[in-house]
């Protein structure tokens, strides 16, 4: 059985479709679910859809093998390079098997 590894994308609406881009592209046949909405604090703002708060986060959830997981890293770390204030963020959970 091949372990797989949960990454679970959490970011600004702004870069979804850059981040959508280069995860079809690196990663050949990549199976994903977008929440597109998604309201939430983080380290730095509130993005809650409204007139105070008017930015929404989308969160991207897809399982991927190891070598797949080291590329969702680098394609996370490369958009947080171009885009430092839109609040990108990653996280993996290690060691689900199918």
């Amino acid at each position: 059985m091949e372990k797989l590894y949960r990454a679970e994308i959490i970011s600004n609406q702004s870069v979804q479709d850059d981040i959508v881009e280069l995860l079809e592209q690196e990663i050949k046949n990549i199976q994903y679910t977008i929440i597109p909405d998604a309201q939430g604090k983080g380290m730095s703002s509130k993005k809650l859809g409204d007139t105070t708060w008017p930015e929404m986060n989308f969160i991207l959830f897809t399982y991927v093998n190891e070598a797949d997981a080291k590329k969702v890293s680098a394609i996370i770390k490369a958009v947080k390079a171009r885009f430092p204030k839109e609040g990108i963020s990653v996280f993996f959970t290690e060691g689900v098997q199918f």
